[in-house]
C-alpha cells in the first residue's frame, strides 16, 4: 500500500527543509506531493535544493490557499491512500505508521490524528471545540477533533469529495462530505505541538468553516 503524502506550502522557509526530512524518514511506502503556493520568501529555493526519495514539486503562479494546494497535490498524486500534511512542524511524520494500522487491520476506511489541545490558547482551543461540537450536532457522530491536519483516506475516495474550500474551511468540507457519505471516521492519538505564530485565525476562518458544515449537509 503507497501512501501520498500531500503537503501545501506558503512561507515555510524556516520549517520546511526540517519537516520534508522528517516524512521521508518515515519507513512507508510513499510519495511526497509538495505544492508551492506561490511563497514569497525562500522557500520555493529550499525546495528545489532537496534530494529526497519520492519528492515531487508543483507550483502556484498565485497564492491560491490550502485547500487549493490540497487539490492540486491530489489530483497529482499516485498513492493508494492520501495523507494531509501541514508544512509547519506541529504535527510529527513519524505518527504514519500509528494511523495505517487501523486500516492495515482492517478496521477502518479513514482515519483521524487526534490532538491534545491543552497547549493551544484557550481561543483556538474553543474555536476547535466548538466546531467540532457542532460537526457532532449536525451529522450524528462522535468525534473528538474534525480539525486536525492529519486525515488519511483512499485516493478514490478524496478524490470523490470534489473539494470546493480554497482556505481553512477545507477540514470540514472534507468530515461533513465523508460523514453525509455514511463513512466512519476512526481516531487515533497523534503527537502535537503547536506554534506561537499561527495562519489560522479563529475570527477569520471560524465562520466560514461553521457555514461549510452546514452548506454541505444539504448540497453535494
Amino acid at each position: 500500500m503507497k501512501l501520498s503524502v500531500l503537503i501545501p506550502v506558503y512561507n515555510e522557509q524556516g520549517a520546511v527543509r526540517e519537516l520534508l526530512e522528517r516524512v521521508a524518514a518515515v519507513p512507508v511506502d510513499k510519495e511526497i506531493v509538495v505544492v508551492d503556493d506561490c511563497s514569497g520568501d525562500g522557500t520555493w529555493d529550499i525546495l528545489q535544493g532537496l534530494q529526497l526519495d519520492g519528492l515531487r514539486l508543483l507550483r502556484h503562479e498565485r497564492n491560491q490557499g490550502k485547500g487549493a494546494g490540497i487539490r492540486t497535490a491530489l489530483a497529482a498524486a499516485t498513492g493508494d491512500y492520501v495523507i494531509i500534511q501541514d508544512a509547519d512542524l506541529e504535527y510529527d511524520p513519524q505518527d504514519y505508521p500509528k494511523l495505517l494500522q487501523p486500516i492495515v487491520e482492517g478496521q477502518a476506511q479513514v482515519v483521524y490524528g487526534v490532538r491534545d489541545l491543552g497547549e493551544q490558547s484557550w481561543l483556538r482551543r474553543w474555536g476547535n471545540q466548538f466546531l467540532t461540537w457542532a460537526t457532532n450536532l449536525i451529522y450524528g457522530s462522535r468525534l473528538r477533533d474534525m480539525e486536525t491536519c492529519y486525515k488519511l483516506l483512499p485516493t478514490v475516495l478524496a478524490r470523490q469529495l470534489q473539494i470546493r474550500a480554497n482556505r481553512f474551511d477545507l477540514e470540514p468540507e472534507i468530515t461533513a462530505k465523508l460523514l453525509k457519505r455514511g463513512y466512519r471516521i476512526h481516531e487515533v492519538p497523534i503527537s502535537y505541538h503547536p506554534r506561537v505564530e499561527r495562519k489560522l485565525s479563529p475570527w477569520r476562518d471560524g465562520p466560514p468553516g461553521l457555514w461549510a458544515l452546514i452548506k454541505y449537509r444539504f448540497v453535494d
